[in-house]
């Protein structure tokens, strides 16, 4: 028979080794590609951010600790602040223009998407 009430007392989930804590054993490894072969995708949106325009750049398959350098350059570049939310930049604002140029002058292959 099988208690009732909370169900984590009551259930049990089988571990063959360790016990769960080191998740970065399961996490793919980021390959990071040199800036020349990276494609970017520069887009204005507004969804999901209550009317306010930011200025997102996909594409990037690098490391964290790049994109967050690189996040730190652009958002001082553009006098605005910003986040980086999986693999992507949020900069606030609309800046798809300058952007583009400062991301090709890096060498980056970037493209403005969207309207």
């Amino acid at each position: 028979m099988t208690k009732k009430g909370n169900p984590s007392e009551s259930s049990f989930a089988w571990r063959e080794f360790g016990d769960g804590s080191n998740s970065a054993a399961f996490e793919r490894p980021v390959e990071e590609l040199p800036t020349e072969k990276q494609n970017l995708r520069i887009q204005a949106t507004r969804a999901g951010r209550k009317g306010k325009t930011v200025t997102v750049i996909t594409g990037f398959q690098s490391k964290p600790e790049t994109l967050q350098a690189l996040l730190k350059q652009l958002k001082s570049q553009c006098g605005t602040g910003g986040t980086l939310k999986d693999n992507e930049i949020e900069i606030q604002g609309d800046h798809k223009q300058k952007l583009l140029e400062i991301l090709i002058k890096m060498g980056y292959k970037a493209k403005i998407s969207g309207g």
